[in-house]
Order: C-alpha cells, then sequence, then structure tokens
C-alpha cells in the first residue's frame, strides 16, 4: 500500500453562500470588480459600490477571511480572492391573485456565490495579484460630464 505524503499545506479555503434571491447576472456585476483583489481592497470596494449584492459578498469574503485565519493560521493582510464565481440556482415560484379568479405566476431567481482565497505568503512561487484577474473586454465608454450645479435638479430650487 502505498501512502501519500501530506507535507504540503493546504493554500486555499472558501466560502459558499447558497439560494442567495438575487440575479445571478446582478452578483456577477460585483463579483468581476473583486476578482484577483487582495482582501483589504475588497472590504473597500464592497462597502462604497451601491448595489444590493454587495452586501451578501461582503459576508461571503468576510467568512472566507475568518476560514483562513482559522484554519490556516493565516494573515489577513497576506490573503488574495484566487477564484470568485456565481452560479444560477433554483427559482422559487408562487402565484399572485389577479381579477377575476385568475393567477399570475411569479418567479424569484436564486444564485450560489462561491469565494476561494489565497494565502500568498504560502506560496512561494506567487507573482502578481494581476494575473489572477480574469481579462476583460476592453470597451470605449465615453461618459458625459454633467454638473451638478446646472443640470436643474434639486440644487437650483431655492
Amino acid at each position: 500500500m502505498l501512502k501519500k505524503k501530506k507535507t504540503e499545506k493546504k493554500k486555499e479555503v472558501y466560502a459558499l453562500g447558497q439560494h442567495i434571491s438575487m440575479s445571478a447576472d446582478k452578483a456577477r456585476r460585483v463579483i468581476e470588480q473583486i476578482r484577483g483583489r487582495s482582501y483589504e481592497e475588497t472590504l473597500m470596494i464592497l462597502e462604497l459600490m451601491p448595489y444590493r449584492a454587495c452586501y451578501p459578498i461582503f459576508k461571503l469574503v468576510y467568512s472566507a477571511a475568518a476560514n483562513a485565519s482559522y484554519n490556516m493560521a493565516s494573515n489577513e493582510t497576506n490573503l488574495v480572492i484566487s477564484k470568485a464565481e456565481v452560479t444560477k440556482g433554483t427559482t422559487i415560484k408562487k402565484l399572485k391573485p389577479r381579477a377575476r379568479g385568475r393567477s399570475y405566476p411569479i418567479k424569484k431567481p436564486t444564485c450560489h456565490i462561491t469565494i476561494v482565497m489565497k494565502d500568498i505568503s504560502l506560496d512561494e512561487k506567487y507573482g502578481e495579484i494581476d494575473s489572477l484577474k480574469k481579462a476583460r473586454c476592453k470597451k470605449k465608454h465615453t461618459t458625459a460630464y454633467r454638473d451638478m450645479y446646472s443640470s436643474g435638479g434639486i440644487w437650483d430650487k431655492k
């Protein structure tokens, strides 16, 4: 019988959130911003982004860091998000009563979010943090400058 050596330490930890009630596309919009970033930078980004998907993702990143500090005794400054993915979950189906005894189906999508964190202090060959980021398509976005004071909004009222 052959025995495998267990000299190599586990370098990754993960946190999994299942059946989160939001569309997978809305969660992917936030996940693409944090993939490949450090733990501290990720927390700052998630606190400042205005999307509803940020709160469950924030909780998962925090949970993955707690798993890393407990299981691997690693420092939070050495953690990097190596993999973050969102998959489509089940759809919750309900019926809403409508006029004249009819019903209308309500479909609420759910998603599963997985955050995998890597401790870069355990990896000797670890290069740049940017190598973990997915290649994003390079679209030219033109943004129009909008002056808050001359837009005719609430600031013009006296």
